[in-house]
């Protein structure tokens, strides 16, 4: 029960002031008012609003969507800072516009399967769309678990289909040309080239590759000890407002250690020695640029009347040729033609003292390297040297790993812990993910199937040799099989 407060000022002015107790019996103030009723009405108030905060109160479910998830749910929600960041992205982005406004207990399944279908329509992602109503069903777990509201708005409505797509994995071969052209390459070739060979040998996370330290190596047992990881944020969601932030565990939650090959441990070794690394100093280090980088353009410029025009103006309908300022400014043509004319003006005027050069762009980093600036400047350029034809990412190299690991006849669940998967059904996918692993069921459909045509013969060579011991016993296996399967079927 509140009550109201008289004070009077020195002035000799009479105020009232609203009082009430919070739910740990704490006196507390809703506001000071220049009539009695109005102090009134203002603890009575102010007793409502507390009410509908208590567990089974049906007034906490008239609250809004946006109310409960910025007020309470985010705010006190446990979870890891990039996680944070992600979800604030999908709740901003996704969630609020469709149910900011709508109150807790007026949610229903069938909005959820509207909005679904909406971004759809909209052409959203497949994978964002799922992550989305992940979340929405987090925040709605929460809210029934707490009685905010007696429905669980996202239970029963199917989550979006994302198709599997089959992995294609990277050959020792196509690797090798990757990493020679890292090392031709302009940012630090050495540094870069010891980076992806570590990926590749150990099969590390970028953050866990990138917080590589010289203590964790221990260059007597060749072993390495993943004990951090590095993650990325915007600084808002860093406890500093710094970009990068250091968690004292890998992603699993525990520490792991990596047996390396003795070449690697020991390039590892004169790499520190050579760059006079201390034990806590990161080996892949990045180093910020000294001068400002200048885009290579040709000698001479293409005639502009030999290069077309651009796509007409969506608003005036005007048309520029390629290779134009006009073109670059009017029509924010990004060719390279168009590019290179831009590139030109500029240079003209800086030669002529009427512009200043462009200041140095120089990336928010720690130390760490940057995985944006590291695909695009260093890792796609590669690519594009070494002729590979199909996406390739950094995580590639970790892709690769344990394909090569499985196809080579190691242990699933050694490769399940090497990798640090939590679930060795995630360390499965790699199961056959190189050419030529489904020979072996090949083999088994011709024991079956008997002999072929010489057609047939001359379309598949047989990979192996014949007059190996392994070959002979082979056929001699097949030849069993099918002896059992034609008395099986008479």
């Amino acid at each position: 029960m509140g009550w109201v407060k008289r004070r009077e000022s020195t002035k000799g002015t009479i105020r009232y002031i609203a009082c009430y107790r919070d739910i740990r019996g704490k006196t507390r103030s809703a506001g000071t008012y220049s009539t009695e009723t109005q102090a009134e009405r203002a603890w009575q108030k102010a007793e409502n609003d507390l009410a509908a905060g208590r567990i089974g109160d049906p007034k906490r479910g008239r609250q809004r969507f946006e109310v409960y998830v910025t007020g309470t749910w985010f705010p006190n929600h446990g979870m890891e800072l990039s996680t944070r960041q992600n979800y604030h992205y999908l709740i901003s982005k996704h969630l609020m516009p469709q149910f900011g406004s709508m109150r807790m207990v007026d949610i229903l399944p069938e909005h959820v399967r509207e909005w679904l279908t909406a971004m759809q329509a909209d052409k959203v992602p497949a994978q964002t769309r799922r992550h989305a109503k992940a979340v929405l069903d987090a925040i709605f777990t929460t809210a029934f678990n707490d009685q905010v509201t007696r429905l669980h708005a996202g239970r029963g409505v199917k989550r979006p289909t994302v198709a599997k797509k089959t992995k294609q994995i990277l050959t020792a071969a196509q690797y090798d040309r990757i990493h020679a052209a890292i090392g031709a390459g302009e940012h630090d070739g050495e540094m870069m080239q010891l980076l992806v060979e570590t990926d590749i040998e150990t099969g590390m996370r970028w953050g866990e590759l990138t917080e590589l330290r010289v203590k964790d190596l221990d260059a007597d047992a060749d072993v390495v000890t993943i004990a951090r990881v590095v993650v990325k944020l915007d600084p808002q969601f860093h406890p500093e407002g710094k970009r990068f932030h250091v968690k004292e565990y890998p992603k699993d939650g525990e520490w792991r250690q990596l047996k390396i090959a003795r070449h690697l441990a020991g390039k590892l070794v004169d790499f520190a020695k050579a760059r006079g690394l201390a034990p806590d100093d990161l080996f892949f280090q990045f180093a910020q640029p000294t001068e400002a980088k200048r885009r290579k353009r040709p000698e001479v410029l293409p005639d502009p009347m030999t290069l077309g025009w651009t796509e007409p103006h969506p608003k005036s309908g005007r048309q520029f040729r390629h290779g134009t300022i006009t073109a670059y400014s009017g029509m924010k043509c990004r060719c390279q033609y168009c590019r290179d004319a831009m590139s030109a003006y500029r240079a003209e005027r800086r030669a002529m003292g009427k512009d200043e050069p462009r200041k140095l762009r120089a990336p928010d980093t720690d130390g760490h390297i940057d995985g944006n600036w590291f695909r695009n400047q260093v890792f796609y350029p590669a690519v594009k040297a070494a002729g590979i034809t199909f996406k390739v990412t950094p995580k590639s190299m970790r892709d690769a790993h344990a394909s090569w690991l499985l196809a080579g006849g190691a242990d699933l669940q050694i490769v399940k812990e090497r990798l640090g998967h939590g679930s060795i059904t995630t360390t499965e996918q790699y199961l056959g993910t190189l050419p030529g692993a489904g020979d072996a069921a090949l083999s088994a459909l011709d024991a079956i199937r008997g002999a072929r045509t010489p057609a047939d013969l001359q379309a598949e060579p047989s990979t192996a040799k014949e007059g190996t011991p392994d070959m002979a016993e082979l056929m001699k296996m097949m030849a069993s099989i099918k002896d059992t399967y034609e008395r099986l079927a008479s």
